[in-house]
């Protein structure tokens, strides 16, 4: 057992102790990453309510998994975006766009002028925002919402999606680009 994260693995110990409150604290404390990775994914309030319960069930199924070698909040996150994973899957939803390749090299890198935080401060093109994001592939938009919403590291966000830190840079290179050009065709001003 690893000690790395001290108070995630006292409140799975009084979770798997059935002490009063604790499983409802643990479920307090996460249920915010587990609706924003679900409605990133799957874009449908009751689903997400559903999912959300599911992966809350799931996580008191197999909390005495968990070993203390990520943070809680990463290792929840993953049964949240596995679950949303499957129900895409079972109703045939790709993850990402079919032409989202065209050839052009990626660049792994997320580092570019596209300042996010000064985009979301002005009220109307947050609005133009929101609704670009919500027009990304469903991978781009949970890698986005992880990264910028939540402010999980790009490890974490490997931890959760088990994707590889390179592919989790990719995506939000694209997100951002596309978010950019997005911005620029609605406003008519270059991001």
């Amino acid at each position: 057992m690893d000690d790395t994260y001290p108070s995630d693995r006292a409140l799975v110990d009084a979770a798997l102790a059935h002490r009063p409150g604790a499983f409802e604290r643990l479920v307090r404390e996460h249920q915010g990453l587990c609706w924003h990775i679900i409605q990133r994914m799957v874009r449908n309030p009751e689903d997400t309510r559903e999912l959300c319960q599911d992966t809350f069930l799931r996580v008191h199924q197999c909390l005495h998994q968990y070993r203390g070698e990520s943070a809680l909040k990463s290792w929840i996150g993953r049964v949240a975006y596995t679950i949303a994973l499957r129900h895409l899957q079972h109703k045939r939803i790709p993850l990402a766009e079919a032409h989202d390749d065209d050839g052009a090299p990626l660049v792994e890198t997320v580092a570019d002028d596209f300042d996010l935080e000064a985009a979301w401060a002005d009220a109307e093109t947050a609005q133009q925002l929101h609704r670009a994001i919500e027009a990304l592939p469903p991978l781009q938009r949970t890698v986005l919402t992880l990264y910028y919403l939540e402010e999980n590291t790009i490890p974490e966000i490997a931890h959760i999606t088990g994707l590889a830190s390179g592919t989790i840079k990719s995506h939000l290179f694209r997100s951002r680009l596309r978010l950019r050009e997005a911005l620029e065709t609605r406003t008519g001003v270059a991001a």
